[in-house]
């Protein structure tokens, strides 16, 4: 056992990994001048055209370029195929590679959190921390913020596409909703985004680069954490590789994880902490038994509608494409307005699969591209999808460790379709977007279905869906929140049975939210902080009352 004694530098807290709950985690801490943060992230400060232009993410989530492009393993679920897992390995993390959209889920997902054991955690308690992290464009209070550091906006892609969408919209008998974090979720729609004037805003642009003056925020990049480091019960510190040299960091107050769901698990499990059969598999001395670590994995089942368009307001491969691309640059350059602003996934939908619901159980993304395979297959010619995800599944998966080396990826498994109920609401949700595919305003701008087009009973339906189906990129809850018996964390974020340790990124969800976990991971950034800050001055006054005595 290495002497944990000796540290190379000492800070009051460590941020182990600075995607987007870390990044917003950080910016807040760093906002007391006497707190001194350090973020260790393992990928780069990508703060160039391919971080900023919010097309680039066409560069990386189909490739290993600032990306873990982690696989899960075979999903009986999926007919024995192995799931892509796309994590963004850059400062800001998967929101430097994401679509972008701006979505907070459904207020009954947070109060059911609260009704699980967790104070603190109902909507009426967590909307004043989104409130707090948004600088929208368009839409203000009470339910929405304008000076917050996440700049979020309309699109600027001006794309008649959008006006297409809306029709078949209303044409499939759909409500038309301009505000998806309004006062209903339901219907279709336009997203906003994570963009500031026409650029990515990634949680490491809202939170961490407009600071990096600040004398008491160090941010370390391209530096793989170890594990972390205990004297007995206590987080003191962690053991990162920076540069190739191996170095042992102390934290005074306290030691967050936020290396999101799959990979938070994975380090406290290299750490000793977990479910102790697994830790001794790996010859990994048990600190200790925490069997909720790396349980509970839970994501959105997705399928996407590939169809062909001629349309050249669709991305596509094209001789007269590259002509318009190139005149979308030229566009972006002067205006910051046009194609290279797309999220691609512009247009979207919450929808109700049936009558009796009282609240969507499926999300739409329209997408203004023809999409195979997580883009990493390309065809010649021009397109649009649509993706179809299961809100709520019932489904639950796990991450394990293959290898006790912090560089070796997990073993994930989301289960997909492992539940009965998750596969009929899926066919029930395939149904009813196809149809609304098919409305005549959205009907005009497409030709040819691309895999779908001889599939039309139920069956054919499934088998489909077991074929081609996957994530939509948001796996959460592997360190859930709770007080039963499978939590690692309880409502304030601290690991059980252990001090000076938190947990801070969408793994502490208990149940997967209605929609996209981006903004809710910057929202839990920003409340984990208030804990923080709120339990660094009840301390600091025991100190004090004690010294008056």
């Amino acid at each position: 056992m290495p002497d944990i004694q000796h540290f190379d530098e000492t800070h009051d807290v460590i941020v182990i990994g600075g995607g987007s709950s870390g990044s917003a985690l950080a910016g807040r801490l760093s906002e007391d001048p006497d707190t001194r943060v350090l973020v260790l992230e393992a990928g780069a400060d990508v703060s160039n055209w391919l971080g900023t232009v919010p097309t680039g993410a066409v560069l990386m989530v189909p490739s290993k370029l600032h990306n873990y492009a982690f696989e899960t393993v075979p999903q009986p679920g999926l007919g024995g195929r192995r799931g892509y897992v796309p994590r963004g390995k850059m400062l800001g993390g998967s929101s430097g590679i994401n679509a972008m959209v701006y979505i907070r889920g459904q207020r009954e997902d947070y109060d059911h959190w609260a009704a699980l054991g967790n104070p603190g955690w109902a909507w009426d308690d967590v909307l004043p921390f989104f409130v707090k992290s948004e600088g929208n464009d368009s839409f203000g209070a009470p339910l929405h913020g304008t000076a917050g550091p996440l700049k979020v906006s309309q699109l600027r892609t001006d794309n008649p596409l959008h006006a297409a969408w809306l029709a078949a919209g209303r044409e499939a008998g759909h409500a038309i909703n301009a505000d998806f974090n309004g006062e209903t979720q339901e219907g279709i729609g336009i997203y906003q985004v994570t963009q500031d004037r026409g650029e990515r805003c990634s949680a490491a642009r809202a939170y961490l680069w407009p600071h990096r003056n600040r004398t008491n925020l160090r941010v370390t990049v391209q530096a793989q954490v170890q594990r972390i480091l205990f004297e007995g019960r206590r987080a003191v510190g962690v053991e990162a590789r920076v540069g190739g040299v191996l170095r042992r960091l102390q934290a005074r107050r306290e030691v967050v994880l936020a290396a999101g769901a799959i990979q938070s698990p994975q380090l406290l499990m290299l750490s000793g902490v977990g479910d102790a059969a697994q830790l001794q598999a790996h010859g990994i001395p048990v600190l200790h038994h925490l069997p909720g670590v790396g349980a509970n994995l839970q994501d959105h089942p997705d399928f996407v509608f590939g169809l062909r368009s001629r349309s050249l307001d669709t991305f596509g491969l094209s001789l007269r494409g590259g002509g318009a691309f190139w005149r979308a640059i030229r566009r972006y350059r002067g205006e910051r307005r046009g194609m290279l602003t797309s999220n691609f996934a512009e247009g979207g939908g919450f929808l109700c699969t049936r009558a009796e619901q009282s609240r969507p159980d499926i999300q739409l993304h329209f997408v203004v591209a023809a999409v195979e395979d997580h883009a990493r297959k390309l065809r010649w010619g021009h397109g649009m999808s649509c993706h179809v995800c299961l809100l709520r599944p019932q489904s639950r998966g796990n991450v394990r460790l293959a290898s006790r080396d912090a560089g070796t990826a997990p073993l994930i498994d989301p289960a997909f379709f492992q539940h009965p109920d998750d596969m009929p609401q899926m066919v029930a949700g395939f149904k009813l977007t196809r149809a609304l595919l098919n409305q005549p305003s959205l009907r005009a701008h497409w030709h040819t279905e691309m895999w779908s087009t001889e599939t039309r009973s139920d069956a054919d339906i499934e088998a489909l869906l077991r074929q081609r189906a996957d994530t939509i990129y948001h796996p959460v809850g592997t360190c859930k929140m709770g007080a039963d018996a499978m939590a690692v964390v309880d409502a304030e974020l601290r690991v059980h049975g252990l001090q000076g340790l938190r947990v801070v990124d969408a793994s502490i969800m208990p149940t997967l939210l209605s929609g996209n976990t981006n903004a809710p991971a910057m929202m839990i950034g920003e409340k984990a902080a208030q804990m923080m800050q709120d339990a660094a001055r009840r301390s600091q006054t025991v100190v004090q009352m004690a010294g008056a005595t």
